[in-house]
């Protein structure tokens, strides 16, 4: 199994106190088994992000192999070649994760996106050896290693570029708290 599944799986019990097959009873015994009822069922009944409730629903409705391997897959994708930047994105999903149960970790492509009401940042390994940390920052100042996103990516505000894991510090986290709370 993936990391970044393992994890979200590991922060359903760690934010709720029930496991994944815990929650697959709930659904189990609410009797909804269409997908996009159960997904409103934990949302509105249990404070449920998207992405736990559709890790939950396609457990519930036995599609989750399917669900799972997709993501999986594109997580995957975008690291073929850039193995050396895979461990950087697993310590920033951990850290990230760890802001609240609101968190949404949703990849595309090219990038994840993290979202919480909105996107709050982009994740994307941008070539062999850099890591971007695309922010959504309203009214502060580049400052340091903090810099206008420009043109590299429209819907950011701002960029972190990173090399290596001990770029991800506490500075980085702090951005990225601030965004995920201003989301």
């Amino acid at each position: 199994m993936d990391k970044a599944v393992e994890t979200m799986i590991a922060n359903l019990q760690k934010n709720t106190g029930k496991s994944l097959a815990e929650w697959v009873a709930v659904v189990q015994s609410s009797g909804l088994s269409k997908h996009g009822e159960i997904i409103k069922f934990l949302k509105t009944e249990h404070g449920f992000t998207h992405g736990f409730a559709n890790l939950v629903a396609h457990e519930a409705r036995g599609s989750a192999a399917a669900n799972l391997a997709e993501t999986m897959d594109l997580v995957a994708e975008q690291y073929k070649g850039k193995e050396s930047l895979r461990p950087m994105y697993d310590q920033l999903i951990t850290q990230i994760h760890q802001f609240g149960k609101d968190v949404e970790a949703a990849p595309k492509k090219a990038y994840v996106s993290l979202r919480r009401n909105k996107q709050f940042a982009i994740l994307q390994p941008s070539t062999k050896t850099r890591l971007d940390i695309g922010l959504n920052l309203r009214d502060v100042e580049p400052q340091g290693r903090l810099e206008a996103a420009g043109s590299w990516n429209s819907m950011c505000s701002h960029r972190i570029r990173a090399t290596d894991l001990k770029d991800i510090d506490a500075e980085v986290v702090k951005w990225l708290k601030m965004a995920y709370e201003n989301s």
